[in-house]
């Protein structure tokens, strides 16, 4: 709401108009300086507001600054990011088919190994380069050797047949037999209960 406030000449209107005239001139004072003093304080409530929004705009500025400061990092790391996220498409893409085919396999896999037997597993996997070095430097030259040693197997055979077929000619080695037999299954025997 606007307030006129009178200047000279309406003073001297006023004057002209006569007593009541300045009684009113008068009286209108007090509302004179209070509405003043109210303009006054709203005068220091507006500046304190002007003094924080300043301060309002002085920290977003900061904070934009800081922002700015975000944006450029993540930028770069994008930047930085984008190779491998396209390397990495192409690695997915590219494992795609296998991995649909393998994935019941895996399934089931993963629902039948128990934590035990991939330990087991990994010893077997440690295990692997001393067992192929053994395989190579000890059995593999046996076995090269078994196809020498038939044909003497089969002769040693032949003479343990031999010798059997004379030792049923000596006279009582049948008493023997049966009496190393006997002692054979009362050890085996023995063997069973204890």
């Amino acid at each position: 709401m606007r307030f006129p406030v009178p200047g000279p000449r309406d003073v001297l209107s006023v004057l002209e108009r006569g007593a009541g005239s300045v009684e009113q001139l008068l009286a209108a004072v007090p509302r004179l300086m209070t509405v003043l003093a109210d303009a006054e304080a709203m005068l220091v409530r507006a500046n304190s507001l002007v003094d924080g929004i300043d301060q309002t705009r002085v920290g977003a500025d900061a904070v934009v600054e800081r922002t700015n400061g975000v944006v450029d990092k993540a930028d770069a790391l994008i930047d930085r990011l984008t190779p491998v996220n396209d390397r990495l498409v192409t690695l997915i893409d590219g494992l795609e088919p296998s991995l649909t085919k393998l994935q019941p396999t895996l399934e089931r896999l993963a629902e039948t190994t128990d934590p035990h037997e991939v330990d087991a597993m990994v010893q077997l996997i440690d295990t692997l380069p001393r067992l192929a070095d053994k395989l190579e430097t000890d059995i593999m030259p046996i076995l090269d050797t078994l196809n020498t040693v038939a044909p003497d197997l089969h002769d040693l055979l032949e003479v343990s047949r031999e010798l059997n077929e004379m030792l049923e000619q000596v006279p009582g080695i049948s008493r023997i037999k049966k009496r190393i037999d006997r002692q054979q299954a009362e050890e085996a025997e023995a063997a069973e209960r204890g």
